[in-house]
């Protein structure tokens, strides 16, 4: 079995949940989503060469369109600067 082999059943970190939740927070916030525009907020690990290991992605999702910005950090490690410096670069949804 590859050493790459990560398991969805496997504990969080603690805070995980609560960081997550943050960072819709701030999306919401910077970006003046209504109620029913939704965010969803992922931790997604790279194996490819180059690529960081651990990368936050933010989708911002409602009936229009989807629009997605990436955070090249672990979701534990985004602070709001980091979401409004990459949801700013993206247009509103």
């Amino acid at each position: 079995m590859s050493g790459a082999f990560l398991n969805p059943l496997q504990r969080r970190a603690p805070g995980l949940i609560e960081q997550a939740r943050a960072i819709k927070q701030w999306t919401r916030a910077c970006l003046g989503l209504a109620e029913e525009t939704v965010v969803s907020v992922n931790e997604l690990a790279c194996h490819l060469p180059g690529c960081p290991p651990k990368e936050t992605v933010i989708l911002v999702m409602n009936v229009e369109r989807t629009v997605q910005a990436s955070i090249h950090k672990a979701l534990v490690e985004v602070t709001e600067a980091d979401v409004a410096a990459a949801v700013w670069t993206q247009p509103a949804a």
